[in-house]
């Protein structure tokens, strides 16, 4: 058993050492699905396989492996390829075309369906957002335990699924209360029962995953351990990549609502285009992780991008968008209505001499924010797709095609959302380093929470230094 283990593991190394992983993300979860995904390879119970007959490099693969790489494949369970999920009016419909065709109209009709549904759920408000964002991780989460689920429960083990389910219930438990905490603090102290979670909030939720941790433990199967610890990672890991970064985009909502969408618009945008150069004008191969991504489509999404990020002037204008989402007290409702910030303020700038001469205009007048959208632009496509090739690998690891079959010709919710966790970490470190300043609000709020004697004290010291500083005598006179 682990003289095969060995003999497998060497054979993930040799076929897969070429395969560029330069993911944003953080090298060492790179190297933890290496580990966890290696030995269940010849163990595939899963539908969604990918043909490998159609695909050139897989061919290629084949052709080029030994005896002993032969043998482990061998071992691989043949099942069949899953079924045709496009709906039988439009299979009817497009009969006549290609394959390559009738994929192109098929991807194209399910994008402007889901193109439609976000506008909806924007015009329903940041709550509805948040709840999608919450339905959407619950869904990516569920398609990728159930590739681990398929191949642990070829040996008949307990708990895994159940304890996969409980930790995503401790780790959304954990995020969302941090989350409650923060922004409906005042809400939080004023209801007894809040008050007393919030207070002990971190060590609930430490006592809920040691519970589970507990609960492993005791499901541990002799003979089966190290099979058991692997998928005790995958879980873990699938957490770390799709709770982690959804509890992140709900942060980015907080900050106005134009964080929310522009990235995520950016991301779909890029997709959009990218798939449309590619379908027309591509030739050169860009990754082999993905034979079917292109050069040119690489380059023609990268410069639509862009363009469309600068398009962001016409959301940079209403309140709607950029005011951050409050939760107002009064009316125990959220509202998103402020005076816009500097960043979202007409602003005149003075273009560069090469650009004077190429437009004929000496200034323009743009939103700060515009500029931001460059750089949210930019990452969304130069670096937004490598949580495509990752999701690609990850795939290509299981010999599957996508990771669901829920949109026809599009695959599965993860399938969709692959690069919008890693677009989702970029924002929020982006405001987090270059945009996000003191927040006063938040600093009444945690002051109103103290005793009496601390709230004295912190003011005699800010009094004692606004003195010092000669504003206060200055304030006394103003109001005098």
């Amino acid at each position: 058993m682990f003289t095969k283990f060995l003999s497998f593991k060497f054979n993930c190394f040799t076929k897969n050492y070429h395969l560029n992983q330069n993911i944003f993300s953080v090298v060492v979860i790179d190297l933890l699905f290496i580990f966890l995904l290696c030995p269940f390879l010849n163990k595939n119970p899963l539908s969604h396989i990918c043909p490998s007959d159609t695909d050139s490099e897989l061919k290629a693969e084949k052709d080029g492996v030994s005896d002993s790489e032969s043998k482990v494949d061998s071992r691989i369970p043949e099942v069949p390829v899953s079924a045709d999920d496009t709906p039988e009016v439009l299979n009817k419909a497009l009969s006549g075309l290609s394959s390559r065709w009738k994929n192109w109209w098929v991807r194209g009709l399910f994008t402007l369906a889901m193109i439609t549904f976000f506008f909806f759920i924007i015009y329903l408000g940041p709550m509805v957002l948040m709840m999608i964002v919450l339905c959407v991780q619950i869904k990516c989460f569920h398609e990728i335990i159930m590739i681990g689920y398929s191949v642990y429960h070829s040996y008949d083990l307990p708990w895994f699924r159940t304890l996969s389910w409980y930790f995503l219930l401790c780790v959304n438990y954990f995020f969302y209360g941090e989350t409650v905490t923060d922004y409906f603090f005042t809400l939080v102290q004023r209801e007894e029962p809040l008050r007393i979670l919030s207070k002990y909030h971190r060590f609930i939720s430490f006592a809920l995953y040691l519970t589970g941790f507990c609960m492993f433990v005791l499901s541990l199967v002799k003979k089966h351990y190290r099979l058991q610890f692997y998928m005790f990672g995958w879980t873990h890991v699938t957490l770390l990549i799709v709770v982690t970064q959804s509890h992140l985009i709900i942060h980015n909502l907080f900050e106005g609502m134009i964080w929310f969408i522009v990235p995520i618009s950016c991301v779909i945008c890029n997709d959009i285009m990218a798939y449309m150069f590619g379908f027309f004008f591509g030739r050169t191969p860009l990754i082999k992780l993905s034979p079917k991504k292109t050069w040119e489509g690489f380059i023609g999404g990268f410069f639509a991008t862009i363009v469309f990020g600068i398009l962001s002037y016409f959301m940079s204008g209403y309140r709607y968008f950029v005011c951050p989402v409050e939760f107002n007290n009064d009316s125990n409702s959220f509202q998103v209505d402020c005076q816009p910030p500097e960043l979202f303020q007409l602003q005149e700038y003075t273009l560069p001499s090469v650009l004077e001469s190429v437009t004929g205009w000496t200034t323009v007048h743009l939103y700060p924010f515009q500029i931001h959208s460059v750089a949210l632009s930019s990452f969304a496509s130069i670096m937004g797709p490598f949580g495509g090739f990752f999701a690609s690998g990850f795939k290509r690891a299981f010999k599957i095609k996508d990771f669901a079959n829920t949109i026809p010709g599009h695959g599965g919710i993860m399938d969709r959302f692959d690069c919008q966790y890693l677009m989702a970490t970029f924002v929020n470190v982006y405001i987090a380093s270059f945009i996000r300043g003191p927040n006063p609000s938040k600093v009444i709020q945690q002051l109103l929470a103290l005793r009496p004697d601390q709230q004295l004290h912190i003011f005699n010291s800010l009094k004692a230094h606004l003195v010092e500083k000669g504003l206060l005598p200055a304030l006394e006179g103003a109001a005098a």
